[in-house]
């Protein structure tokens, strides 16, 4: 019986074997040099697996993990730790979805592959609770001391007085060291820091800025003090806020200049495509299902890692007003205001549509008073035909006095088509230099003086959520149908404000027709 040799020679002796054997040499053989010849190439076939697993992280996964369900965001996140542990990169975020895998792949999976390659380095693994973070500590060192890790790495083990599920060694003089976010670090040093999810569910539901700023402050002044040189740093994280730690190492990376450069994966539950992220597991069904039971502004920052900024929104959350009543207010003057698309690709625009209403109420001084109410809003990505059907559908329910839809993309053969069909249609195009910024500041004294209001439903949320993240959002095209109607109601006189010129004022009663 033989005994095995290093990789490199057995893929010599397995050529050698493959030139010079045909079927009637190897029938000429005794039935003990068959059965040596058959250990033989089975363990040739375990070295090219094992060498396979010790290069490829999505190899390694597979062994471990026989019921592992991969979908593309697997391979790309593969690909990243593939960069890391070759040296390539040294700074990583993967910003993702809850319950996509996260955890089993940053904090179980790539501790226990970065040392099989790399048995003498040394690890700190961070999650937001100690509980937490001792819990992978005893995941990792048990994978490291099975038996199919051992056919991966069989010169690695732990060293005989590891006991400790948050920190030991390996036989090589390897470290991995667990603790949570706000422990201390001392006298701890690493080549590799791995961040997985240091915000809680309770900090990030939190409206304390100082949460956020409490955890950044540990980093810098913590674990990121004890990288190793030419250390590496990956954070696997689902974002919150636009100042959680994502944010705030971006934002500062930013501030110098680059310098600790970092890659920024992101990984939306919803692809631009309209696809599941993961659809192997995740199914499209299901996620909507999810989304029409979350808040808009948690969906957005857990699920889409779109998180929207209160700082610097030109119209705040809080400026609108909510009417909380089952019906909606009776209208004197409604405008439905239409923002198209092309077509119903990948990366298009939706196509939005918004419906407004002018009512009067009763302000502080018992005056009658106009006030501004969104009555529905829909947004979607549409070909041309569905695009004019909804359309349609849209103005015969409402019956609006005013129907504007902008004079781009699909919106010229969309004015055409229903002045066809007998529909009152006004054309809206946006003088030169007169941008979204500008015209959303247009109409922001709407809702800064509080005469803008909003019903309690859903579809108004993703509204308001979008006027708060404007213009920092991937899409804006509700804001883009809303300020249109908006600013049609300024410019015919329907809602005068303190801050209009005295000449420009209005009486309350007066109906303005529009031009």
């Amino acid at each position: 019986m033989f005994s095995l040799p290093s990789s490199t020679r057995w893929l010599l002796i397995r050529r050698y074997l493959l030139m010079n054997l045909n079927l009637n040499k190897i029938n000429n053989l005794s039935p003990e040099d068959k059965m040596d010849l058959l250990d033989l190439l089975e363990e040739l076939e375990a070295a090219k697996a094992r060498d396979k697993c010790v290069d490829s992280y999505m190899d390694f996964v597979q062994e471990m993990w026989s019921a592992f369900i991969h979908g593309d965001h697997h391979k790309i996140m593969a690909e990243a730790f593939e960069k890391v542990a070759r040296g390539d990169l040294k700074r990583l975020i993967i910003n993702m979805p809850p319950r996509h895998t996260k955890s089993e792949f940053a904090s179980y999976l790539l501790p226990a592959w970065f040392l099989g390659r790399y048995p003498d380095k040394k690890i700190i693994q961070t999650a937001h609770t100690a509980e937490l973070a001792v819990g992978f500590g005893r995941k990792v060192r048990n994978l490291v001391n099975s038996a199919d890790y051992r056919r991966i790495f069989p010169d690695i083990s732990l060293q005989s007085d590891s006991k400790a599920a948050g920190r030991w060694n390996t036989n090589k003089g390897g470290e991995y060291f667990a603790i949570g976010v706000g422990g201390a670090v001392t006298g701890k040093g690493a080549d590799l820091l791995i961040i997985d999810d240091p915000h809680s569910e309770q900090e990030g539901a939190s409206s304390d800025i100082g949460v956020f700023n409490k955890t950044y402050e540990w980093y810098t002044s913590g674990p990121r003090q004890r990288l190793q040189p030419n250390g590496s740093i990956v954070v696997v994280m689902t974002r919150w806020h636009t100042r959680d730690l994502t944010g705030q190492i971006v934002d500062s990376s930013i501030k110098r200049g680059g310098s600790d450069e970092w890659e920024v994966i992101e990984l939306p539950a919803i692809l631009p495509s309209g696809k599941p992220l993961w659809e192997e597991f995740w199914k499209l069904k299901e996620l909507e299902a999810l989304k029409a039971e979350l808040p808009p502004s948690k969906w957005q920052s857990q699920y889409q890692q779109n998180p929207t900024a209160e700082e610097g929104a030109l119209v705040k959350r809080e400026w609108w007003k909510t009417w909380n009543q089952h019906n909606p207010p009776q209208c004197d003057f409604i405008i439905q205001s239409w923002d198209t698309a092309f077509l119903k690709t990948q990366r298009a625009d939706f196509s939005a549509c918004t419906t407004w209403g002018v009512f009067y109420k009763e302000d502080e001084t018992g005056a009658f008073a106009p006030q501004v109410i969104l009555l529905d809003a829909y947004k979607e990505r549409l070909e041309f035909p569905d695009l004019k059907q909804l359309a349609l559908e849209k103005y015969n329910e409402f019956k609006p006095d005013a129907f504007i839809v902008e004079g781009k993309a699909a919106g010229m053969p969309l004015i055409f088509e229903l002045r066809a069909m007998g529909i009152p249609v006004q054309e809206y195009t946006p003088s030169r230099g007169n941008d979204k910024i500008s015209r959303v500041n247009a109409v922001s004294d709407l809702f800064s003086s509080g005469v803008v209001w909003r019903p309690s439903t859903r579809w108004a949320d993703e509204v308001v959520e979008e006027f708060a993240g404007f213009p920092n959002m991937e899409h804006d095209d509700l804001v883009d149908s809303s300020t249109q109607a908006l600013l049609r109601f300024r410019q015919g006189g329907f809602i005068p404000l303190h801050s209009d010129e005295e000449d420009e004022e209005l009486p309350p009663d007066r109906k303005a027709d529009y031009y």
